[in-house]
């Protein structure tokens, strides 16, 4: 990532716990990349020989990968994380009867857990939404040794014909920057995960007019809240022009959205190092959560 796009493109610190707040209600009819990457790193978990106490699902949003992570091990405490609270009422709605699972709020850069309390973690689309040398050492500090951590993020290349519209029109940022998948690794092993592995998959999106688009955007949380993006409305003449790019590509009377996928795994080396606690936070054993812990923000 370019040190333009490492300070511009990433998300404004808090953005994203707005923004999922708002797009909750619509979140499940229009949430086909979250549901493709959460199935995929489950299946992932069919090849791995695991047999987990505690399981944290982070950024779990409607709750659905943690129902299906307290299916898959009854004998393990899950807890679903999330920084918004509406997601989290989803969530709380979605595991009412997974007697073992949790709901919990907290920030994916400062994990209201205490270290070495998990054995897996699973995050799905999370790290578009925070500093991703952040993600990783909160995992590194949660993860006890041997723990795995499972993720899925975005890749630099999704939504590039949105972006190459947008340079038709202007110079300002409409799109999160995403990292490279080198670079993940890099950041993983830097936080003391060990032996990352990381491989990319891209799926396309087909739309007939830009307004189908960018509902689907909106409805999933998927709105650029980029910390240099342009504040002002957009205007009717320059959306005009952007819709004219992309439109330019249609194909059969549809045109295609690119999402390029990235999927890595990486393992806990169990980290003995606490984050530096701010005046009135604590971080508590996973063994402590109740049937139903409520949140206490912030942003993931």
């Amino acid at each position: 990532m370019a040190d333009i796009a490492a300070h511009e493109a990433l998300p404004a610190p808090g953005a994203a716990r707005k923004l999922f707040d708002r797009a909750s209600a619509s979140f499940r009819a229009a949430s086909v990349v979250h549901d493709e990457a959460r199935d995929r790193l489950l299946r992932r978990l069919e090849y791995v020989r695991l047999s987990p106490e505690t399981i944290v699902d982070l950024g779990c949003a409607d709750g659905r990968g943690a129902r299906a992570l307290a299916a898959r091990y009854p004998d393990a405490r899950v807890v679903a994380v999330d920084a918004s609270r509406a997601m989290l009422k989803l969530a709380a709605r979605t595991l009412r009867r997974q007697g073992n699972a949790a709901v919990l709020g907290g920030d994916a850069e400062r994990l209201p857990l205490a270290g070495n309390a998990a054995q897996l973690m699973l995050a799905n689309m999370v790290l578009p939404w925070c500093r991703a040398e952040s993600f990783f050492a909160e995992g590194a500090r949660v993860l006890s040794d041997g723990g795995l951590l499972l993720f899925a993020t975005l890749g630099p290349d999704s939504l590039q014909q949105v972006r190459r519209a947008w340079a038709a029109v202007d110079d300002r940022i409409h799109v999160h920057g995403f990292f490279d998948m080198h670079d993940l690794g890099d950041l993983a092993v830097a936080a003391g995960l060990r032996e990352p592995v990381l491989d990319v998959d891209r799926i396309e999106l087909s739309y007939r007019d830009v307004g189908a688009l960018v509902r689907d955007l909106r409805d999933c949380g998927g709105v650029n809240v980029a910390a240099g993006r342009r504040r002002t409305l957009t205007g009717p003449e320059r959306w005009k022009r952007f819709e004219r790019a992309v439109l330019a590509h249609k194909r059969d009377g549809r045109f295609a959205i690119t999402v390029e996928l990235i999927f890595g795994q990486a393992w806990g080396a169990g980290v003995q190092r606490r984050h530096a606690e701010a005046p009135g936070e604590i971080a508590v054993p996973a063994s402590g959560i109740g049937r139903v812990s409520r949140s206490r923000g912030g942003a993931s």
